[in-house]
């Protein structure tokens, strides 16, 4: 074979989907090409012949725009432009230029049906959408042979043993007992005709009768407990147990259609303990000093190198991970109170980031404060900033280390009354300057964890309000958005950092995950949305119109792919005994894991240029 089949032979090889070929039939392919040179400004895709062709560029750039004018992609070496083979019905058409002058192969259509009839592996690129192809590549990177048999799989309705227990709400405490004895259950479902009135448990028996002295002969309803949390039957397994955990409960009623059918308890997850760091909760409410917190936030890197063998995706640890933290961190507060006493005005301790959006990982630092009531006086705040010095060194105890820009409650400036945080987001979006950006960045992801008079829920629906109605500050929130680009050059090929500790990595956090987490915030921002997870953002932006549906679901999977990439890549490095890190070398990764990595790359930033023409930012650059 000539030399130059030789290299456009190994240069497809290299490229999916062509990488799917068995060699021989890629030894073939090289002569069914043609060569074709684009000028610079050229139309391309070109218009079609009586010989319409599938193009691969080997060399050049191509901008590809919509109807209306508006960037939509960019082609560089090694994608493919097979507009002229597609049917009516396939994806919409796009018409665009040769960016630089470009070099391309082309495969006439006829020659690339008969390589899909005869490959299926090869025909899946061309029948599936970005969005599918990136969620094939993630089942590709969470496949396990253990991920089937665990939480992260199995679903609620597997779960349920059998029909619910229940009574009514007017039987006696002691025939309640009875029902319970009789059953061998250790709670009751109390219903109101079709109506799930209320729950009792072996505790509620326990505490609120025989401990608080009351008749047995009194109605069930008087002890029950009636606001309860339910799930849905088709809830996963690994998602039911979060909600239990992060609430301190043991039981969950299980609903389907609004009917209740079932109820799980604690005791049933034990069966399906694939996960069982996870019970790492149930040791932290029981945790009575800092040193034994300390021991358990020592198995948080194992809980997400377990998480990540079983098959977890990047959302299931990062939920986990993040309720752990909630937990460490409200038995701190506790702890401290227990030392300081109750406190002297109400108060609520707020997260930012990552634990904010349940989206940590083991290599997290921390980031929250406080939100005190307008009742507090001066003299108030030594019991607050003892309070947050408790908790703030407790969790960097635990590893979770102190933010190195000092948001955090031990630092006055973050722990403050209603009205000054009222100003604070204020001036943040009147004047939205470019330390004004950042912060923002961080508190209006912000939720609470312990705010039982509600103070967090009434300031943050006042400034969603707030930064809704100012179209000015959303701008600029825009552009402060598109300051974190994925590492693509201009040819698509992953720049990597030179020279120092991360030779030849790149930044997988600022430079792939933060850009979505960016575009999300500011989506939730126009559309006044409440959510602070990306995930639940981006779902409700489409819901509202702020997003198209497309695009919402393709930035959630190159989320989800990106995420379980530097997930992988830390448990990979706490293996192996190192500190967790987010440089990933592209090496590391196979060539369609590469492949896919960039296409999830190039969707991040056509959606970066789109929200750059809808706000003009680059006014506000």
């Amino acid at each position: 074979m000539d030399v130059e089949l030789i290299e456009i032979q190994e240069f497809l090889a290299s490229h999916p989907p062509f990488d799917q070929l068995p060699e021989e039939t890629l030894a073939r392919l090289p002569r069914r090409l043609s060569v074709r040179y684009f000028r610079r400004g050229t139309p391309f895709p070109p218009e079609a012949t009586d010989s319409p062709c599938l193009y691969i560029l080997r060399r050049g750039a191509v901008e590809l725009r919509n109807p209306r004018g508006e960037l939509v992609g960019k082609l560089a070496e090694g994608d493919l432009c097979e507009q002229h083979c597609r049917t009516a019905e396939d994806e919409p058409r796009f018409q665009g230029n040769t960016a630089e002058d470009t070099l391309v192969y082309a495969l006439p259509c006829a020659d690339l049906s008969e390589l899909r009839a005869a490959h299926p592996a090869f025909a899946e690129h061309f029948e599936q959408s970005t969005s599918r192809r990136l969620r094939k590549a993630l089942d590709v990177v969470t496949d396990s042979p253990s991920s089937g048999t665990g939480l992260m799989t199995v679903r609620v309705r597997d779960m349920v043993q059998r029909a619910p227990i229940s009574t009514g709400p007017e039987t006696s405490i002691r025939d309640a007992a009875r029902i319970m004895s009789e059953h061998h259950v250790s709670s009751l479902l109390i219903m109101d005709g079709e109506h799930l009135a209320g729950m009792i448990t072996d505790r509620d028996l326990r505490n609120r009768c025989v401990a608080a002295g009351l008749a047995t002969d009194q109605p069930v309803r008087a002890i029950m407990t009636e606001k309860l949390t339910t799930v849905d039957m088709d809830t996963l397994g690994f998602q039911a147990l979060i909600t239990m955990t992060r609430l301190n409960i043991h039981h969950l009623p299980v609903v389907e259609s609004g009917r209740v059918v079932g109820l799980i308890s604690s005791t049933d997850f034990t069966r399906f303990q694939s996960a069982n760091s996870i019970y790492l909760v149930g040791d932290i409410h029981r945790a009575d000093s800092i040193e034994t917190l300390a021991q358990i936030g020592g198995k948080i890197a194992e809980l997400q190198v377990h998480l990540i063998l079983g098959g977890a995706t990047a959302t299931q640890v990062g939920q986990a991970i993040s309720a752990i933290t909630d937990a460490i961190t409200l038995r701190l507060i506790e702890l401290a109170e227990a030392d300081l006493g109750a406190p002297p005005v109400p108060y609520a301790w707020l997260l930012g980031g990552s634990q904010a959006r349940r989206e940590q990982s083991a290599h997290s630092d921390q980031d929250n404060a406080l939100l005190i009531s307008d009742e507090a006086k001066p003299e108030d705040d030594a019991y607050f900033a003892a309070l947050a010095r408790f908790v703030n060194d407790g969790l960097n105890a635990c590893g979770f280390v102190y933010c190195p820009g000092e948001v955090m409650a031990s630092n006055p400036k973050w722990r403050q009354t209603l009205r000054i945080w009222n100003k604070y987001f204020s001036n943040w979006i009147l004047k939205p300057e470019p330390m004004a950006l950042m912060l923002s960045n961080v508190f209006f992801d912000m939720r609470s964890l312990r705010d039982p008079n509600g103070l967090c829920e009434e300031l943050h629906e006042r400034i969603i309000e707030k930064s809704r109605a100012n179209r000015i500050f959303i701008a600029y929130m825009a552009a402060n958005a598109l300051k974190n680009r994925p590492p693509l050059g201009f040819f698509r090929n992953i720049v990597l950092i030179q020279g120092g500790d991360h030779d030849h990595t790149f930044d997988i956090k600022h430079r792939g995950l933060i850009p979505i987490i960016d575009l999300a915030r500011v989506y939730a921002l126009s559309a006044g949305i409440m959510e602070n997870n990306t995930n639940e953002r981006l779902q409700t932006a489409a819901e509202r119109g702020a997003l198209s549906r497309d695009g919402a679901a393709n930035l959630i999977d190159a989320l989800e792919l990106i995420a379980t990439l530097r997930m992988r890549h830390q448990a990979q490095q706490l293996r192996n005994g190192e500190k967790p890190d987010n440089f990933l070398a592209p090496d590391a990764l196979s060539p369609l894991e590469r492949g896919h990595l960039k296409e999830a790359f190039v969707l991040i930033n056509t959606m970066q240029e789109s929200l750059g023409q809808r706000y003009q930012t680059g006014r506000f650059a």
